[in-house]
């Protein structure tokens, strides 16, 4: 089990600024614990504000960005820590709010016990309840909803369950948010963030008006200055022996948009090149099995659902970090019906011009731009510090990174070996 460390908004802020004075360079480096191993992130850039906006309450809840993106959670939340933070503050944190924690909107958190059940989803998979509308002139309909909490409904609205994606390694960016609802194709990346973080505020921390340009671009700043990666995995040091894992390579790999775009001739499959030089010594057959995992990532075959071959660097294909270099929505199947899992609403839809009915758990992207085709399709998230923030998958379905592995092998029909799939966890684990 990993050092729990649950950081209060003043807390944090005091551990970043003692190590920015602690050090002479322009960066500074908070290390954690994970299950299994040691992550760490860089926090660079410019100088920030005394204490930076990211950890300051700009709402009316208590809440800051920090509240729901820890450092010792890899800049996202994981349930351990919920159920920690919960348990010490009797479900008093500013994390416990009924306008998104709860599984229902305004449910009845007047005692602990009944606290603990409108909270079930953020305490048992980190989830916040994401409360959106169905876009105007959208190409479906909602024909009805199997909403297992039996939530009041809010006319031409849906309430969908989602992951905090991880605050760290932003500059990988080419979508916003699950649903790419910050995404615009007119704007930059910068842009993009700033208007998360409006919204963010004016939503998650209840503000009662949107938060000043300075204060969204120290927000954008601080976000775009850290890097995360994992640095020990399983005993094995993967910056050294010729490994180039951990945050400090991390920062200084370059991307721009389009960089390894799949759809071009140039493409590289071979996306992460972070271990293959990895020398001998004791824990040789540890470093084994992560290049082998790495070889496996970027060579494995398969047939996806639309009949062509691809492996896993074509969706997760920007060089040694993992995201998708080209803004894109895309489905592996999570949502779908038959993998729902019993604590999910399941959303049933009718196109009309398809004459066709869709169940899904959560219509993802469809939510933004209201078209049948992006029922169920999602961004693709970033790989880096996967050990520190468990559960996976934007609803929280896979428990460990041996469940995400099982999912793609059993869903695309991969047919991975034992060994395979130890590999490909002691890989994906590494990053």
């Amino acid at each position: 089990m990993r050092k729990l460390v649950v950081f209060s908004i003043i807390a944090v802020a005091a551990l970043v600024l003692a190590k920015l004075g602690a050090q002479s360079s322009s960066s500074n480096i908070l290390q954690f614990e994970d299950p299994a191993g040691v992550f760490a992130t860089i926090i660079g850039g410019p100088p920030f504000p005394v204490p930076n906006a990211f950890f300051q309450s700009l709402g009316t809840n208590g809440r800051s960005c920090a509240t729901c993106h820890v450092a010792s959670d890899a800049w996202t939340i994981v349930p351990a820590h919920i159920q920690q933070r919960f348990s010490q503050s009797l479900g008093l944190d500013p994390l416990f709010r009924t306008n998104d924690g709860t599984t229902c909107a305004g449910a009845d958190v007047s005692t602990r016990d009944k606290a603990a059940v409108a909270y079930s989803l953020l305490l048992n998979k980190g989830l916040i309840r994401v409360q959106r509308p169905i876009p105007a002139g959208a190409e479906y309909t909602l024909v009805s909803v199997d909403d297992p909490y039996h939530c009041a409904p809010i006319p031409g609205q849906i309430s969908v369950y989602r992951r905090p994606l991880p605050a760290t390694n932003l500059k990988f960016l080419s979508s916003v948010m699950w649903d790419n609802r910050e995404t615009f194709p007119d704007q930059s990346m910068l842009a993009d963030l700033a208007q998360q973080a409006i919204d963010a505020t004016l939503g998650h921390a209840q503000a009662l008006a949107p938060p000043n340009a300075d204060i969204v671009n120290a927000i954008v700043a601080f976000e775009m200055g850290t890097f995360t990666a994992q640095k020990n995995y399983e005993g094995v040091g993967l910056d050294r022996s010729g490994g180039l894992g951990g945050p400090e390579f991390l920062s200084s790999q370059p991307f721009f948009i389009g960089i390894n775009d799949p759809g071009q001739s140039q493409f590289d499959p071979q996306v992460f090149q972070l271990f293959a030089q990895f020398g001998g010594g004791a824990d040789s057959a540890a470093k084994a099995s992560i290049q082998r995992g790495e070889a496996i990532f970027n060579t494995r075959s398969f047939t996806t659902p639309a009949g062509r071959n691809g492996t896993c660097s074509g969706c997760h294909d920007a060089p040694n970090s993992g995201n998708h270099s080209v803004a894109a929505s895309l489905s592996i199947g999570v949502a779908d019906a038959p993998n729902r899992t019993q604590d999910m609403p399941l959303f049933t839809f009718y196109c009309p011009a398809l004459n066709q009915t869709i169940q899904t758990t959560d219509p993802g992207s469809a939510l933004t731009t209201g078209r049948c085709a992006d029922i169920g399709k999602f961004k693709v998230p970033s790989l880096r510090a996967l050990s520190a923030r468990a559960p996976y998958f934007h609803d929280g379905s896979a428990a460990s990174l041996n469940d995400v592995v099982e999912f793609y092998d059993n869903h695309f029909q991969i047919g991975l070996s034992v060994q395979e799939k130890a590999d490909l966890v002691a890989f994906l684990g590494s990053l």
